[in-house]
């Protein structure tokens, strides 16, 4: 008797369910996809129901003939990638393309990795899910149509390089439209008072002043607040009543895909990505006590339930480490979204009994945090809730009405492990209202304090505030929109984010909340008055639900597909045909005259940016920078003029250029303030561009020294080698890593270098 293949996606997967399942199984990983549309080509047959044309992927052609070879020796296949659409599509890839006529080839579904879920899963292989097949194909159909067909529009009116995707532009539209809400926010003042009220030498609290008469105060100027604090001043102030009342907290049900990057973002400042990666390496399993498992469940997806073999697990658990007053008579029960596929359960440790202290020193830095965090929310989310005890006083003064508010913890529930956090916004940035702008003052209050009391005002604090505009958003608050509007699914919201930044629609301020690029804004411009149905938030989630209709069997995906083409084909058409009057709207006449013939300059769009270009062309081909975006001038002075030198923005990435130009022409590299590493080399290191656009770090005495590196070196020893530099994978992350050890180092947050503050 031969032995079983089994198919996974990662080299990580395969080794964690080959130990799962000893000698007699042969786990080998098919490294993702491997077969998909053609790179340069359409690859779908529109006049023929949209078939595709499926080609290998590059580099995959070994790995195929690998796993035909294994799978002509084994007595059964059996396909284990991960349980969605994408999972059961790279299934059928893998089937197609090594068992044609899928002989003794088997579907298993687990939604984690441990010794019970996989033989479980052997025990039930079932056939391949054709819906979610097509689901998925019709997904990639769908984003290739968008893609391939109207991006070269873009490349046509705007410059080459572009790209429109069906979702990614709608994640830029929602950034472009909330920019637009910023700049057109208009501050409006309003003013708060708060009195401090004493009772005889036994101490003074602080009250909030709310109404007038039984009508809410709103307070517009100080000239009002200065009115009110006098009138304040003369009345009488007694304890009008006090009432006291419990407060029920309840936990936050377990993680989603979406929650658990939100919460990762907020807390611990990961990008999405980051988050995504640690969580998949939780997922596909570390060697525990000689056993190699994983440690958490399935990572995608938007289901808060839970198995009942779990919630036994918890609640034995949570009475163990805490007590049995922190377990509720019943189980919590958290309802999922009715727009949620409810595939997969929750995300949770797959087994509770492994706390995180256990397994800390096994795991990484951030395989550690991520694998804590999951662990609490999920215990605490079938703990009892938080009971608070609420004081509330209201005094009266004369025709005004006070407030003061005070609280107690009376049980701590679930707060004693775990409490969900909460966006920055949600408390420094304000609401966008006079009402909602600032939540009632909370102060401790007497506990003796009683109705009648007399009182004495001792001070009133009057305090000016403005409403601030909505806040941009982050990767958290992104995601949470996204998903709440329906827009992407949980595999997918990484990789939007991703894309919108390499593409240079959006980038981060301080790091961490998107702002739309000029590219993003004159892009998104043309796609939504082109396309007003395609790139729309309603339309784009109403494509989501089909593709579920797909999945579940209900609608027939070439259907689909066709209702989606002939919806903005015509659009696409008729923009073709007027292309020239849509690079017109785009153009802007400045105020400059071209120096060769005296015609207008014109703003234009570039590889590189916006440039001024004469309107005469192509009688005159007259161009040059535009200085507001591509000049900047440095501390820097020309060593031949002693002239300050500019940044400049060039077809290779930014240089030093001579203010003193056209007398003085001297250009210099553009250079991070870093030693290059190699030995006996006195370059420095400069900021480089490839003739495809991608930037690199190369040495400012090329070609005498070579030195390049994709990655943004930094300026920090490595304390395991000594090594000079260390480097950063992408300006993104905040991981480095040595390049000569390998040692991963996490940048601390606020932390500077060199190659962030050059020129």
């Amino acid at each position: 008797m031969g032995k079983s293949l089994v198919v996974v996606e990662s080299p990580a997967k395969a080794k964690t369910i080959n130990k799962i399942l000893g000698k007699n199984f042969v786990v080998k990983p098919c490294m993702g996809h491997v077969r998909d549309l053609p790179p340069k080509e359409l690859g779908i047959d529109v006049a023929d129901g949209f078939k595709p044309r499926y080609v290998t992927i590059r580099g995959k052609g070994k790995i195929l003939s690998d796993l035909r070879r294994a799978a002509q020796a084994a007595d059964t296949t059996y396909l284990a990638t991960d349980p969605d659409r994408e999972g059961e599509a790279i299934a059928w890839h893998v089937a197609q393309a090594i068992s044609p006529k899928n002989d003794n080839v088997k579907r298993i579904l687990f939604n984690e990795i441990t010794p019970k879920a996989v033989h479980e899963s052997l025990e039930h292989s079932g056939a391949l899910d054709f819906h979610k097949v097509d689901a998925q194909q019709a997904r990639r159909v769908l984003d290739r149509l968008v893609g391939y067909e109207i991006s070269p529009l873009l490349w046509k009116v705007i410059h080459s390089g572009l790209s429109a995707g069906r979702v990614q532009s709608v994640a830029v539209r929602l950034i472009c439209e909330r920019d637009r809400e910023v700049k057109a926010f208009e501050p409006q003042e309003y003013w708060s008072i708060e009195a401090l009220l004493g009772r005889d030498g036994r101490g003074s609290f602080w009250a909030r002043l709310l109404a007038k008469d039984g009508d809410k105060l709103s307070i517009g100027n100080q000239e009002g607040a200065d009115r009110i604090a006098g009138e304040l001043a003369a009345q009488d102030i007694a304890v009008k009543e006090v009432k006291e009342r419990d407060q029920v907290r309840r936990p936050a049900p377990p993680f989603t895909t979406s929650t658990l990057q939100q919460e990762c973002a907020r807390r611990m400042r990961f990008s999405v990505k980051r988050t995504d990666t640690v969580a998949q390496q939780l997922y596909e399993g570390i060697e525990v006590e000689g056993e190699t498992r994983g440690l958490i469940t399935y990572i995608r997806t938007d289901s808060v339930r839970v198995s009942a073999d779990a919630i036994v697990e918890v609640r034995e658990q949570i009475a163990a480490l805490y007590g049995r007053d922190y377990v509720p008579e019943t189980p919590n029960h958290y309802r999922t979204k009715n727009s949620a596929q409810d595939a997969h359960e929750a995300i949770r440790p797959t087994s509770v009994a492994l706390h995180p202290d256990e397994v800390k020193h096994l795991l990484t830095s951030d395989q550690a945090r991520v694998y804590s965090l999951i662990w609490k929310r999920f215990v605490t989310s079938q703990m009892k809730p938080q009971v608070l005890n609420i004081t509330t006083a209201n005094v009266e003064a004369g025709p005004y009405l006070l407030r003061a508010t005070g609280s107690v913890v009376k049980f701590p529930g679930f707060t004693l492990l775990y409490s969900e956090s909460k966006e920055e916004e949600d408390k420094s940035e304000g609401a966008s209202s006079v009402e909602g702008a600032r939540e009632d003052a909370s102060r401790a209050i007497p506990a003796d304090i009683a109705e009648g009391e007399v009182l004495k005002l001792e001070q009133i604090a009057p305090e000016q505030h403005f409403t601030k505009p909505p806040p941009r958003f982050t990767e958290a608050s992104l995601v949470k929109q996204l998903e709440s509007e329906g827009i992407g699914r949980p595999s997918t919201y990484a990789q939007i984010i991703t894309t919108i930044l390499d593409r240079q629609y959006v980038e981060k301020v301080d790091n961490r909340y998107f702002v739309a690029t000029e590219r993003g804004q004159t892009v998104n411009k043309l796609l939504v008055d082109t396309f007003p149905h395609l790139f729309n938030v309603a339309f784009t989630a109403n494509m989501e639900d089909k593709l579920d209709q797909i999945e579940d069997g209900g609608t027939n995906w070439v259907e689909i597909v066709q209702q989606f083409y002939s919806s903005w084909k015509g659009d696409l058409d008729a923009a073709n045909s007027q292309r020239k009057e849509l690079k017109l709207a785009l153009q802007e006449i400045s105020d400059e005259d071209c120096k060769e013939c005296g015609a207008d300059m014109i703003v234009k769009w570039g590889r590189n940016g916006r440039f001024l270009a004469c309107s005469g062309y192509p009688k005159c081909k007259n161009t040059k920078p535009l200085e507001e975006q591509n000049e900047e001038e440095t501390a820097e002075v020309c060593d031949q003029c002693s002239a300050p030198m500019l940044v400049k923005m060039g077809r290779y990435g930014r240089f030093l250029a001579c203010s003193g130009y056209p007398d003085c022409k001297n250009v210099k590299p553009y250079v991070l303030g870093i030693q290059c590493p190699e030995d006996g080399c006195e370059g420095q290191i400069a900021e480089k561009r490839s003739r495809k656009g991608k930037v690199f770090f190369g040495c400012s005495t090329y070609p005498q020294c070579k030195f390049a590196s994709w990655d943004r070196p930094i300026d920090r020893k490595c304390t395991h080698c000594e090594a000079a530099l260390l480097y950063e994978k992408g300006s993104r992350s905040p991981a480095m890593y040595c390049r000569i050890c390998g040692t991963k180092y996490e940048r601390e947050e606020g932390e500077k270098d060199k190659s962030a503050q050059a020129a």
